[in-house]
């Protein structure tokens, strides 16, 4: 970086692009992702070698256009989204009766903690989740955090459910 240049111009064109959580069921979780969160499967990478899958999964809007077909198009295209979820399934755990699970972060040793999803109305939302059979781990009146709430994916990974207009409310905090 030279004296002219600041952080932002050597840094144009960055895109927080995904975050990667590990599954033991590729099937089921990308099922929750897809009918219950509402997101489309945008690429499935499988590393026979390694044994291991990557499922590329996001909300398009309306002019990100359609998916292209073409592989190695679709990769670009994936490349140039906004916070994807990479789902990583290492073969076998979804059959291996000793397989315990991945840790979630949220209980000790704490470490990584949930993602968040933005949507217009958090109890509209959370009587869909309800109806759906989706674990809570809060509810939008719960706690102190009134108008937010926390559901588990297949794996236990909490997932905030949030509305701009609460996150309006927190920033008065």
């Amino acid at each position: 970086m030279t004296a002219k240049e600041t952080t932002a111009d050597v840094t144009r064109g960055f895109v927080m692009n995904q975050t990667m959580l590990r599954v033991r069921n590729p099937t089921a979780s990308v099922a929750f992702y897809r009918d219950v969160l509402g997101m489309t499967l945008l690429q499935r990478f499988d590393f026979a070698e390694l044994k291991f899958s990557l499922y590329f999964m996001a909300y398009l809007r309306p002019e990100d256009g359609p998916l292209p077909e073409n592989t190695t198009e679709r990769a670009r295209f994936l490349a140039h989204q906004r916070a994807t979820i990479e789902l990583t399934h290492n073969w076998g755990t979804e059959t291996d009766p000793t397989f315990v699970g991945y840790h979630h972060g949220n209980s000790e040793p704490r470490g990584f903690g949930h993602i968040g999803i933005t949507v217009p109305d958090v109890y509209a939302a959370c009587e869909r989740f309800e109806r759906l059979g989706v674990p809570f781990v809060k509810r939008p009146d719960e706690g102190k955090l009134q108008g937010i709430a926390f559901i588990e994916d297949p794996d236990g990974y909490w997932i905030e459910i949030l509305s701009a207009e609460a996150m309006g409310r927190f920033s008065a905090l």
